[in-house]
């Protein structure tokens, strides 16, 4: 799985109603792309995140990048 600064880091929630956690990478750390990644989620924490089963990354379309 591959990600650049700005694209979002979407954790699946894993029961059901336990919602998604959406988050926007910050910081590649991992060498062309690759993980672990610096993550600053909705609810302001930070963390340092490698992606799982339930892990999703949602990457910028060009516009978004302008």
């Amino acid at each position: 799985m591959r990600a650049t600064k700005g694209d979002q880091f979407v954790q699946h929630g894993r029961v059901v109603g336990q919602h998604d956690k959406v988050g926007e990478i910050v910081e590649v750390m991992g060498q062309g792309g690759n993980p672990p990644y610096r993550v600053r989620f909705t609810d302001g924490h930070e963390g340092v995140c490698s992606p799982g089963p339930d892990t999703e990354i949602r990457h910028r379309t060009a516009e978004e990048q302008q």
